[in-house]
Order: structure tokens, then C-alpha cells, then sequence
């Protein structure tokens, strides 16, 4: 790994797309947060151009001239697959709109943000961005993210590997992931989204024989780890911030 430079034109400001809201902080090339994250609600109805006017605006205020960013739903080579919840246009609580999400799919966001802001942008699936910030290196790491809904992704020894998008998939009685383990079954009963967790990571971790399991997002820090009895491998609590902290590797590996 070569050493990464430590001059303050080399700082990266780290964004988080969540489907509630968007955080934003300055970080130096080791990932380490470098002021207090900032948190704004995302806006709604979140077209790609309110999105991209949104984020300009903030990263002119920075000095930083790279910029990385987790996107919440399905993303490669630079363009939107599948925007998840960013569809609705009145948040996680209201249906998907058909024309928003078309107008989403396809769309190339991280070009968009170049061009907008005029700084090296790069963009990538917020799940694979808290792998960034979390992963050790070693082993088969499956990392979960827990939020509005639910994120995967899978980093074998130290490298990222290209997982599918587990939000929309049915887990249990007929429901799927974000509908079982996403913000609002948390909120209804903390105790049934505990169980469920436990059961989603025993079976993640069986899928991809994992070594170690990672949890990561808003909701990580509401698990009782001392509950998560049988579950067959490791499994390692980390903070809202791995996201942020991950952004640095965009640039700096």
C-alpha cells in the first residue's frame, strides 16, 4: 500500500446519501474524520437534478477537490441501476413514483457531479462504501448495512467483490429485507427486528462463508450484541461513520 499524502489539499469530503438524510464531512487520506459530520434531510421529490443541484451546493462550500460518495441503491461504472428509495417522492413512506424512477435508472450520477462541481467526484453504492471504512482485510468480511433499509456487501482479503442488491429480495414470510429489517419494523418492535437480524446475518454468514460479519448504518448501534447468541461467526459493531471514514480508499489504497 503506498503512503498516502498528509497535505490539506489532499483532504476528501465524504458523502453519505441515506434515504432520511445526507451527511457531509471533511476526512484526511486515512479516512480519519476531520470535523463534526453534518446532516441534512434529503431533499424529496428527489429527482437526479434536485440531487445533484443539492450536492453542489455543498461541496462549493468545501476546499476539498475530491469528493466521495455512498449513493443508496444500486450502482456501477458511474451510473444509477436502481435508486431505491429515492423513487418516492415523499420519502420511505409514500409508493414508488414509475416516471422518477425511470428517470433515475441509467442515469449518470457521477458525471453529473464532476461536472457540476468541477472536482474528482466518485461515486459508489453506499453498502460498498461502509465496507471502505469498516473491512479489516482478512478473510471473507460480510457487511450489512442498517438503516432506512437494509445494504450487503462482501470484501474477500481486502478486496471487494461484487455482491447483488438485497433490499428488495423476500426474506421471510413473504416480505423482504428492507420491509423486515429496514427503520420502521425497528421503531414497531425493536425486540421481532433483533430476532430477525439475527436470523438474516446467520444466513449471510452461511451463504458466503463468512469469517467475520459487519454492521454498519444508523440502526448498528441499536443491536444488543449480547443477543446475538447464534449467530456462526464474528460479528463487529461499527458506527454511523464507516461510510464517511471508507471514502478516503476511493482515492487513497
Amino acid at each position: 500500500m503506498a503512503p498516502a499524502p498528509k497535505s490539506k489539499s489532499d483532504q476528501v469530503l465524504a458523502i453519505d446519501i441515506g434515504a432520511t438524510s445526507i451527511k457531509f464531512c471533511r476526512i484526511d487520506p486515512f479516512g480519519a474524520l476531520l470535523e463534526v459530520p453534518q446532516r441534512r434531510p434529503t431533499p424529496y421529490p428527489c429527482s437526479p437534478e434536485r440531487l445533484v443541484e443539492f450536492l453542489r451546493q455543498k461541496v462549493s462550500r468545501s476546499r476539498c477537490s475530491r469528493v466521495g460518495v455512498g449513493f443508496p441503491g444500486k450502482f456501477e461504472h458511474g451510473h444509477v441501476v436502481r435508486p431505491g428509495n429515492l423513487s418516492r417522492p415523499g420519502g420511505v413512506t409514500t409508493e414508488v413514483d414509475p416516471e422518477l424512477d425511470e428517470r433515475w435508472r441509467g442515469f449518470g450520477l457521477e458525471d453529473a457531479l464532476r461536472s457540476a462541481t468541477g472536482r474528482d467526484v466518485r461515486v459508489v453504492n453506499d453498502a460498498t462504501l461502509a465496507a471502505l471504512g469498516c473491512c479489516e482485510g482478512d478473510g471473507v468480511e460480510v457487511v450489512l448495512t442498517l438503516g432506512t433499509g437494509l445494504g450487503l456487501a462482501l470484501e474477500v482479503n481486502g478486496v471487494l467483490t461484487p455482491v447483488r442488491d438485497v433490499g428488495a429480495e423476500l426474506f421471510v414470510e413473504g416480505r423482504t429485507y428492507d420491509q423486515v429489517l429496514g427503520e420502521r419494523p425497528r421503531s414497531d418492535d425493536q425486540d421481532r427486528w433483533q430476532h430477525m437480524l439475527e436470523l438474516a446475518i446467520a444466513r449471510f454468514a452461511k451463504e458466503f462463508d463468512a469469517t467475520t460479519v459487519h454492521l454498519a448504518g444508523g440502526n448498528a448501534r441499536r443491536v444488543a450484541p449480547n443477543l446475538l447468541t447464534a449467530v456462526p461467526c464474528r460479528v463487529v459493531i461499527n458506527g454511523n461513520e464507516a461510510p464517511l471514514h471508507g471514502a478516503a480508499k476511493l482515492f487513497y489504497t
